[in-house]
């Protein structure tokens, strides 16, 4: 499965509890678009909206040698899950602090996919432990390998 685009941020703001992979409406362009690498998910969060699941404000810039007047880069697309995926969502997200974000786009088989994660934000002081944990592990790592040699 190629990786085209990834939401590296997400991973630092939010606790992912679940993750799901969905499949995008997508217009012709879009698609050669996207294989080509050109997408952005970050600051991008996807929605429920009359039992349908939606990825708003992901930014898809229009290929390079469409002729297509009126493309609009980031419009809303609709995300295609089983009906029993989008309820179990409905009611995991009416929970207080859970949120849908996206996480990765990339490509199964030939098709675009997006997976995003059933999350809940993480505290300041949360981050800040990841942090001092993530600097201490790098000194502990390199003072091993000091040794070692």
């Amino acid at each position: 499965m190629p990786l085209i685009a990834k939401n590296k941020r997400a991973f630092f703001d939010y606790e992912i509890l679940e993750k799901y992979e969905a499949g995008l409406v997508l217009e012709g362009q879009e698609v050669k678009s996207i294989k080509t690498g050109h997408i952005s998910i970050n600051g991008s969060f996807v929605t429920l909206k009359s039992s349908e699941c939606w990825l708003i404000g992901a930014t898809v810039p229009p290929y390079k040698m469409a002729g297509r007047i009126g493309y609009e880069p980031g419009r809303s697309r609709k995300l295609l899950l089983h009906r029993r995926e989008i309820d179990s969502l409905i009611g995991q997200t009416k929970q207080k602090g859970l949120t849908l974000v996206p996480l990765e786009v990339y490509t199964k088989r030939g098709k675009i996919k997006l997976k995003f994660g059933l999350a809940r934000g993480k505290k300041k002081y949360e981050k800040r432990e990841i942090i001092k944990k993530r600097e201490t592990d790098k000194k502990i790592h390199e003072a091993m390998t000091m040794y070692k040699a």
